[in-house]
């Protein structure tokens, strides 16, 4: 049965919250969406967009959550997933199992997606790198 004791209404307009830096990556803007609040902790909801041009991406690394979900908005980002490449477009959504290791190494100017995350808290780890990462696509590129 849901707990309903511990959860709070939340109700964020896009004027409520500004877009911030200091979030996990510096080349992301983060947008908060009020859930962390709302649930006590217990999830996360955020806007994450780019904001420099990708370089050297976000390196290798897991995540210690139970659960997390990407759904690009705008745009769209090139992970790699362990060793396989996976495009994510606008409009897909990417269900990260606790524990893979991954690395976002390229995305485009207008990239954008919410991400949800439990806990709100959740660890993120540095990894032994899994295979080589292609080169990012220049902002300037017929991909941008």
């Amino acid at each position: 049965m849901l707990d309903t004791t511990s959860n709070k209404f939340s109700h964020v307009r896009p004027e409520d919250s500004d877009w911030q830096g200091g979030g996990l990556r510096d080349f992301f803007l983060y947008k908060d969406l009020g859930i962390k609040d709302a649930t006590n902790g217990r999830v996360i909801a955020h806007l994450v967009k780019a904001n420099l041009a990708p370089e050297k991406g976000t390196g290798w690394h897991r995540h210690e959550a139970d659960f997390q979900i990407v759904i690009m908005t705008k745009g769209w980002a090139r992970f790699m997933y362990e060793d396989q490449e996976t495009l994510v477009k606008a409009g897909d959504c990417v269900h990260q199992r606790p524990g893979v290791r991954h690395y976002l190494f390229d995305y485009s100017p207008d990239m954008e997606y919410l991400e949800i995350v439990s806990p709100a808290d959740f660890k993120t780890v540095d990894v032994a790198p899994v295979c080589e990462i292609p080169e990012p696509t220049p902002w300037d590129g017929p991909e941008a």
